[in-house]
């Protein structure tokens, strides 16, 4: 396997409907530029991992494209269906099943390069996933050459993709594994440290150092 021999795939829904259960966190009007935050630091991560060879953001938010493009990514346009519909599209369709693909969610602003470089040398040439925090999500689905990405995101994701043939991945990998949904899994990050994009927007809101979080457990007003 030769040093940068992965495609990482990231999907990234429309910023004016991304991360409804983290409203709240942040003021209405800062809520889609904490969701681009987000995926800035995310994909900033990917972008700088060994491992990585190129970066496929699937998306049909302009803003998102145009952020993301700044960072080295290349664009796929978003196809209907849903989560699953997009990653098949931008693994197996628009990468192929040529190259090695990893496909990550997109709320992962804790994520280190070197976390992410250690899960894909132990990944091997089959599917394989890595677990969330919570221990019933999916952050990570990895394919070999030759095999589809057959994702299985949604509810029970992780046991979904057990059921699937996929082997779970282990190691310590914190920020790989918190992805954010709630002001509970900010709050999470924030301990471990996010990325610069995260912890920018939220000092301007007055929120945090990025490390003593004060980011509301409920709405904010």
């Amino acid at each position: 396997m030769s040093a940068a021999d992965w495609t990482a795939v990231v999907p990234v829904k429309s910023l004016g409907t991304a991360k409804s259960r983290l409203r709240g966190a942040v003021p209405a009007a800062r809520h889609e530029e904490l969701a681009l935050a987000m995926v800035l630091d995310t994909v900033t991560a990917v972008a700088a991992c060994e491992q990585v060879g190129e970066l496929v953001v699937v998306t049909d938010d302009p803003a998102v494209a145009a952020a993301v493009a700044g960072i080295g990514a290349r664009i796929v346009a978003d196809v209907p269906g849903g989560l699953n519909a997009s990653l098949r599209f931008g693994a197996d369709v628009a990468v192929g099943h040529g190259r090695r693909r990893a496909a990550l969610a997109g709320d992962l602003p804790a994520l280190r390069p070197a976390e992410l470089g250690a899960v894909l040398l132990a990944a091997g040439d089959g599917r394989a996933y890595v677990v969330d925090a919570a221990g019933s999500g999916t952050v990570l689905l990895t394919a070999g050459p030759g095999c589809a990405l057959d994702p299985r995101f949604g509810p029970g994701s992780a046991t979904a993709h057990a059921a699937s043939g996929a082997v779970a991945l282990a190691g310590d990998c914190p920020g790989l594994r918190q992805d954010v949904d709630t002001a509970a899994d900010l709050r999470t990050v924030l301990g471990l440290g996010a990325g610069d994009h995260t912890c920018a927007l939220l000092r301007d809101l007055g929120l945090t150092g990025c490390g003593s979080s004060r980011v509301p457990a409920g709405p904010h007003r």
